[in-house]
């Protein structure tokens, strides 16, 4: 099994959101082969919390607007450290960098296929865990 056209629309899209509030090594998996509960996973990180909720507002905001999508459950939002936004379709996670580098997601996900992201979602953005210039 793939994922969904629909969990490819709204990766799309929460891809190019946190993009463009600068995110960080924003990455996609197609995990529906490994979960019932969803079809892909979305992945990046900011290096401030006032960054993370930004980057939150940006997808929250796209999702509803071009794809009339709003997050069933929403968690983490009073830390700003890591925030879930899950679509039913495709969870978002947001977090902190020093989140990101220490919980690693990427190595629980990385036998699962990635999704191609747009061109150019990337072009800003750091490795986990390199240092700030």
């Amino acid at each position: 099994m793939t994922a969904s056209d629909r969990a490819a629309q709204l990766v799309r899209l929460a891809a190019e959101a946190a993009g463009d509030k600068l995110a960080d090594d924003i990455l996609a998996y197609d995990v529906s082969d490994q979960l019932v509960i969803t079809d892909a996973f979305v992945l990046c990180s900011a290096a401030n919390d006032r960054q993370v909720r930004a980057i939150v507002d940006e997808i929250e905001k796209r999702l509803r607007e071009e794809a009339d999508a709003k997050p069933v459950r929403r968690e983490g939002e009073r830390e700003g450290r890591w925030i879930l936004l899950d679509y039913v379709d495709v969870i978002v996670h947001v977090q902190h960098e020093e989140e990101r580098t220490f919980y690693m997601l990427e190595r629980l996900w990385k036998d699962c296929p990635t999704i191609a992201l747009p061109e150019g979602v990337n072009a800003h953005t750091r490795p986990v865990g390199s240092p700030r210039d």
